[in-house]
């Protein structure tokens, strides 16, 4: 098929320059292990495991055939007043990964969706408790809680939010945590604990009797990969226990292994209230997302309604598809058989190397990195934030290599089978191609 513009011009697609987007396609025809490939038959090295949802590697042969028996069976069930055992398997299987009695899963189709039901839990919950004047939410300077009304208003990307204006009203935002004065960190930051105590200021400022949850990522990632602070994420635990705010961690991007653990609250040592899962519960295969929540919201939720009435009302019409949760249980599987949280641990160290030895490289000004997930960022081109990272999308893919980019800031987040070999060459790729800009 020859492409021509007028071939771009219905599908007005999501994060992207649609105008550009039309003049220099990048198409992905099929995909295999750690690559994929262009419609114009080059090879592309995945350097961010699709948007961080495919840690397994691309065409799992087990997840597909659970999935087509699935729909063979059973394709369809709705989730109101019915059920289908595959979700209650998920659910169980899940609930084993989570810290503490984070022991209660609901589902739903994308992060942002999760983003929102732990809003609306959190909300349930302190009305069930009394507390309903509980209304205040605390969020995070750069944070990314997907593109739903909640998850917009906790977003702290200023250019996620300048064109709608503000949805909900009473969010508060912390401080980041990335300095200019410390770059070139690797792992947690020996300093800036103190930014935690942001909480405690609005606590003084709003009163914590005000404050319903403090919603953080435990590594800020879409954003450029901030890494919390040593004890910073404790100090928050702490100051949301003595005022009974809600913690919830945003795992979208840190869940199922990225961290060498199997959630960034068992790496950090912090178990929050609520857990946000999506992405690589599936491996990308199917759309899915999960809720995992501390056992007594739960049952404060669900015991605060008469006999026969429904508790929380609150659901998607795919919520628990048959077939992602074949999908989740066949990914957990693979998980769980070829070790692969383990295996991402024991690539880290060597991936945050060659990670880290780009330092000095053409246009990169700082470098960040935990477990197997790194943030590069770059100089800004004409002065003009994104249009460096623009114009890298393009060049990496050019030169056979996918990565993510925020505005100027790029996200290496390999698969977990990824060997040496292929480290070496995305950011032997990356190199090569600073050098061609500046050339």
């Amino acid at each position: 098929m020859r492409i021509t513009v007028n071939d771009f011009e219905k599908h007005w697609q999501p994060f992207t320059s649609n105008r550009e987007f039309a003049e220099n396609p990048r198409l992905i025809e099929r995909a295999d292990g750690v690559y994929y490939w262009s419609h114009r038959g080059t090879q592309i090295l995945d350097g961010c495991s699709g948007l961080f949802c495919t840690p397994a590697g691309h065409n799992r042969p087990e997840i597909i055939d659970a999935v087509t028996a699935q729909l063979k069976t059973l394709d369809y069930a709705p989730h109101f007043h019915t059920g289908h055992t595959q979700s209650f398997e998920a659910a169980d299987r899940i609930a084993k990964l989570m810290p503490g009695t984070l022991n209660r899963i609901f589902f739903g189709s994308s992060g942002s969706e999760a983003i929102d039901t732990a809003i609306k839990i959190v909300m349930a919950y302190h009305r069930a408790n009394g507390e309903g004047h509980r209304q205040r939410f605390v969020s995070r300077e750069r944070a990314y809680h997907g593109v739903n009304m909640g998850g917009t208003s906790l977003s702290g990307l200023p250019l996620n939010r300048k064109a709608f204006g503000a949805f909900m009203p009473g969010v508060v935002h912390l401080r980041h945590t990335w300095s200019a004065d410390r770059r070139y960190d690797r792992g947690e930051p020996v300093d800036g604990v103190e930014l935690a105590e942001d909480l405690q200021r609005f606590v003084n400022t709003y009163g914590g009797d005000t404050i319903a949850a403090c919603f953080v990522e435990p590594i800020a990632g879409s954003t450029g990969v901030l890494v919390p602070p040593k004890g910073y994420l404790q100090r928050l635990r702490e100051i949301c226990d003595a005022n009974g705010i809600i913690l919830v961690f945003d795992e979208v991007i840190c869940g199922f292994g990225r961290t060498g653990k199997a959630f960034g609250s068992q790496a950090f040592g912090v178990t929050p209230d609520i857990i946000t899962m999506a992405k690589a519960l599936t491996n990308g295969v199917q759309p899915m997302s999960a809720v995992a929540v501390r056992e007594d919201i739960y049952t404060k939720v669900v015991n605060a309604a008469p006999d026969g009435i429904i508790e929380l009302f609150h659901g998607y019409t795919y919520s628990a598809h048959p077939a992602a949760c074949a999908a989740a249980v066949a990914t957990l599987d693979i998980y769980e058989r070829e070790n692969l949280f383990d295996a991402a641990a024991d690539l880290s160290d060597y991936f945050l190397d060659k990670i880290f030895e780009l330092k000095g490289a053409p246009l990169i000004t700082d470098i960040r990195g935990y477990g197997l997930l790194a943030g590069i960022d770059f100089e800004p081109l004409d002065g003009v934030p994104g249009r460096r990272g623009n114009q890298l999308q393009t060049a990496l893919f050019n030169n056979g290599l996918h990565i993510k980019l925020t505005a100027d800031s790029g996200i290496v987040a390999p698969p977990f089978i990824a060997t040496r070999e292929q480290i070496d060459e995305m950011c032997d790729i990356i190199r090569k191609t600073l050098q061609e800009l500046v050339a």
